[in-house]
């Protein structure tokens, strides 16, 4: 079977090996093992690789490289009037060739893929949309209609719609999923943990502000200057950085606050382990990875009520929604740090939950699709 994929991705090439996000790589590294031929259709990033990229683990990929665009800017828009054609030709091409059509959304070579794909009606096709599905939140109007040609049953057709949470209005075609990180030979027993020596926070995402990695600082910061003994690492990297940086120096934040940079899957897990709880106030998210992992090693989440976010937390019985008023926030906080128990009750809750989401599951869930 030739199984075709098409991304947004950017991909770094180096000895013959292509090289793209980590948590990305492990998920297609799932779909792809029994599988003949491997064609990914992509982006070319020339930049060097870090901790945070991985390789596919399938040999003898076929890559075709495509321009990225983006619509930001006048200048951009411009640019990409002149590209889109050539990009089309290759999907199309790409498409004829395939015997399974996988789309990867939302982004720009999923938004042109979603059209081409109507012209092959016949073919087996999946499409896993990784961001928020929830019909009623505020998203770029580009995302809202990929969820509109995904959905459309008459002009998408044979093709399965991975989405997170289950939603008002959502078509047959479109499966409520899951992501995973660790095999069911990982687990470990779960470590309870107390509030009664110094309490971390841990934040793992980019540093860019969709994520809003600064109002993760500043709740830690305000339980310090409630003098609470608090501490706060946040891992991964950035166009934030050297602002976040600027922030916690000119609050004195240093003793207690660390950006600790892109770290790999072992360093993470570590992190995990020994931290209390995992900050994530961001924007918006699909199935938040952060959220997942930091639930399976006993940390206990703290994040924003987007997309299936509340019920993951299982409306805070597994852990704390953000309201985003930091004065509100920081109060949530408080009432749960003088209540060990209470905490004792919502690691356990969420540890629990998690260890059903293995990739051993995955893995069969991903085999039913390709049949």
């Amino acid at each position: 079977m030739r199984f075709l994929i098409l991304t947004h991705v950017p991909h770094i090439i180096e000895s013959d090996h292509y090289f793209a996000y980590a948590p990305y790589v492990r998920e297609m590294n799932i779909w792809t093992p029994n599988i003949d031929d491997v064609v990914i259709v992509a982006p070319v990033d020339n930049s060097l690789k870090t901790a945070i990229h991985l390789a596919y683990e399938k040999q003898n990929i076929r890559f075709i490289s495509i321009e990225n665009f983006d619509v930001l800017s006048l200048k951009g828009s411009l640019r990409t009037f002149v590209k889109i054609p050539k990009i089309l030709w290759i999907l199309y091409k790409s498409m004829r060739q395939a015997d399974h059509i996988h789309l990867r959304c939302p982004g720009n070579i999923g938004l042109l893929a979603c059209f081409v794909q109507i012209l092959f009606p016949n073919k087996k096709k999946t499409a896993k949309y990784a961001g928020n599905w929830d019909p009623k939140s505020k998203q770029p109007w580009t995302y809202k209609l990929q969820q509109k040609i995904l959905q459309n049953t008459f002009l998408t057709r044979n093709m399965q719609v991975l989405i997170y949470g289950t939603w008002e209005g959502q078509t047959k075609n479109c499966k409520s999923f899951f992501t995973a990180s660790y095999f069911e030979n990982e687990k470990k027993d779960l470590v309870v943990k107390n509030l009664d020596s110094t309490i971390r926070f841990m934040f793992v995402g980019a540093l860019v502000k969709g994520k809003n990695p600064l109002y993760a600082i500043r709740l830690v910061e305000g339980l310090i200057r409630k003098g609470f003994n608090v501490g706060l690492d946040l891992y991964g990297d950035g166009i934030e950085r050297n602002n976040l940086e600027a922030y916690i120096a000119a609050n004195s934040l240093s003793r207690f606050i660390t950006l600790q940079g892109n770290q790999d899957k072992e360093a993470l897990k570590k992190a995990y382990q020994q931290s209390h709880f995992t900050l994530l106030p961001s924007e918006s998210e699909g199935w938040p990875k952060a959220i997942a992992e930091a639930m399976f090693w006993g940390s206990v989440p703290v994040a924003t009520a987007v997309s299936c976010v509340p019920f993951m937390l299982d409306y805070e019985s597994r852990g704390v929604l953000l309201t985003m008023n930091i004065n509100d926030d920081i109060e949530k906080l408080i009432t749960i740090l003088q209540n060990n128990n209470d905490y004792k009750i919502k690691q356990k809750r969420a540890f629990d939950w998690s260890q059903q989401y293995t990739l051993d599951l995955f893995e069969t869930e991903i085999k039913k699709l390709l049949i």
